[in-house]
């Protein structure tokens, strides 16, 4: 059954293209394909052209070097699926109930709500073939999913993370999916998926269809196993894979090299289908970095709202639009992509949900300047609060409240509050306003964070009450 799906997904790919008429048909024949790749936990150094001189990232340094590397990017939230939540929708995820969990965990039963428009399913009502190769993790139930949200393709899992070998979730259910039908392959995941995009390439560009692929891999995140480690799966299974016993700096980076590997196969492909020049190529994380990785410049992790928890490397490359080994500190975050990528397709936001992100096009090609830009965070573990204004960050951590300059001081040590009072002033306040136009926390959301128990370097923090 998986394969006759599989089958059935590629050759739609072809059959989708003498779908298309009139005008659109126009539009989408000259809109590039989009490629945009996602990488789980992975920090904002653990890339080699972001500083990390003991990892060998070659076919990500590859898409840096055609293209602009982002040293200001931020994610949404400081755990997955609230950013992956501001992603699809190009809005602060706290308008919706789904981006208040941190992360979606299987007893959430809901997700994106129907008829909410999705970058996704903006591009296929603008031509485009879609399809999402990895990670959702925006609702387990199928009503919640991603052929109900805009993508025509999905081969990948549901869930926050597999097991790389035995592709079951922290639950211990199995969670490999062909579009709808749950199967079981047999391989190591990070390969499966890159297997996936370069079958999903080849059949699209025979199409001449314009493609979006979400390639969204679980690697780096936990469990800790590298493809020489399925001993080290055996050993976790019917766990719920996070194994605090686990893992060593030599496996981090092998599942890193793993995972560019396949990136490499990607960018192959778009070459050896002559789709590359005119192809947009995303990489990016869903938020800081998490045991194993590395953050600096700054401190703090995923679950927090320290720079280290929210900084991410993101890189872009268009050959045909973009100058070639750029880098640009224009702070920008996840939700930019939507409206940026819609731009690139000759589309925009539906202005019944508009973005609360910026079209970066205008900026990346040369034709505006560099903008000064505000950013808001939440985080219900530990009480937590945050706001980019310019230089400035105001941040709150359980009854503690700081105020830095992160650009001339990452690692945030020098609290500035009672030296600069009228700038924290002004910044909470804003921050409070912010919040008030959003949904309000909900106490029986779910919120991941880490303690003293799990992480030495977490010594004296306790579980959030109501976890």
């Amino acid at each position: 059954m998986a394969g006759v799906t599989r089958r059935r997904v590629l050759g739609s790919a072809a059959a989708g293209a003498a779908a298309l008429a009139g005008p659109r048909a126009a539009r989408a024949a000259h809109a590039p394909n989009i490629v945009f790749i996602m990488a789980d936990d992975l920090g904002y150094a653990d890339v080699a052209c972001y500083g990390r001189p003991d990892l060998a990232t070659p076919h990500i340094d590859r898409i840096a070097t055609r293209g602009v590397r982002f040293t200001q990017a931020y994610a949404n939230s400081a755990v997955c699926s609230a950013t992956r939540t501001a992603l699809i929708t190009g809005r602060y995820q706290y308008r919706l109930a789904v981006g208040l969990e941190e992360p979606v965990t299987t007893r959430f039963a809901g997700g994106i709500p129907a008829g909410h428009p999705t970058l996704p399913g903006l591009l296929r009502q603008a031509g485009y073939r879609t399809a999402l190769i990895g990670k959702w993790h925006l609702g387990s139930v199928q009503d919640y999913g991603p052929l109900q949200r805009g993508y025509d393709a999905f081969w990948g899992f549901r869930g926050g993370t597999i097991d790389y070998f035995s592709h079951r979730g922290t639950d211990d259910k199995p969670d490999l999916w062909d579009d709808d039908v749950r199967i079981e392959e047999a391989g190591y995941a990070t390969h499966l998926l890159g297997q996936r995009a370069v079958e999903m390439i080849a059949a699209s560009a025979k199409a001449g269809r314009p493609l979006f692929l979400s390639l969204h891999f679980n690697a780096p995140h936990w469990p800790w196993e590298t493809p020489d480690d399925e001993a080290e799966s055996r050993r976790i299974a019917g766990s719920n894979l996070r194994h605090f016993d686990g893992g060593t700096q030599a496996t981090y980076r092998r599942i890193v090299g793993e995972m560019d590997a396949q990136i490499g196969r990607v960018l192959d492909a778009l070459e050896a289908n002559g789709i590359a020049e005119d192809t947009i190529v995303v990489f990016t994380s869903d938020n800081g970095g998490e045991r194993f990785s590395d953050t600096w410049p700054f401190t703090g992790r995923k679950t927090e709202l320290l720079e280290g928890g929210l900084r991410i490397p993101a890189i872009v490359s268009w050959p045909r639009r973009l100058k070639a080994g750029a880098v640009s500190t224009q702070p920008m975050i996840t939700m930019d992509w939507l409206p940026t990528l819609l731009a690139a397709a000759g589309s925009a936001p539906d202005p019944a949900y508009p973005s609360d992100g910026i079209d970066l096009l205008p900026i990346l090609t040369g034709q505006a300047s560099e903008l000064l830009r505000t950013f808001f965070w939440r985080y219900r573990a530990n009480a937590q609060a945050a706001m980019r204004d310019g230089d400035l960050k105001y941040l709150k951590i359980r009854d503690n409240t700081f105020l830095f300059d992160v650009v001339a001081d990452p690692l945030e040590r020098a609290n500035l509050r009672d030296r600069r009072p009228e700038d924290f002033s002004r910044l909470q306040t804003a921050w409070t306003a912010w919040s008030a136009g959003m949904l309000p926390e909900r106490s029986d959301s779910f919120t991941e964070s880490y303690t003293g128990a799990q992480l030495a370097d977490h010594f004296g923090v306790g579980a959030p009450a109501g976890k």
